[in-house]
């Protein structure tokens, strides 16, 4: 892997958001879901995440953290704005990562 430097990192905005709705995907190539995340003050952003192995009722109200700053991409038929972010383990399955109490929505990691 490449180094970079603390202010290469400082470029890359990851924020607190909360889960607030969720539908399946099925226009995805690989099996994902639709997210509509609320990051308070940055309003509610869309995401398409491979997170299949949660159910919708695990991820309604969850904090969850995402990079916000990259910019939308289409993913089938919706714009994907954010990029929620987890750990990628040996059989592909994601598992989320979040702040371990809530804190305020929008907030951002350093």
């Amino acid at each position: 892997m490449t180094e970079i430097t603390y202010s290469d990192f400082e470029k890359v905005e990851i924020r607190v958001g909360k889960v607030v709705k969720v539908e399946d995907f099925p226009k995805a190539r690989r099996p994902a879901y639709k997210l509509w995340i609320d990051f308070g003050a940055l309003g509610i952003k869309k995401s398409s995440a491979q997170i299949t192995k949660y159910r919708h009722e695990e991820l309604t109200g969850r904090q969850v953290l995402a990079v916000t700053n990259f910019p939308p991409r289409q993913v089938a038929d919706f714009m994907s704005e954010v990029l929620v972010l987890g750990v990628v383990l040996d059989n592909e399955e994601v598992v989320l990562i979040k702040p371990d109490r809530d804190v305020p929505l929008g907030n951002r990691i350093l």
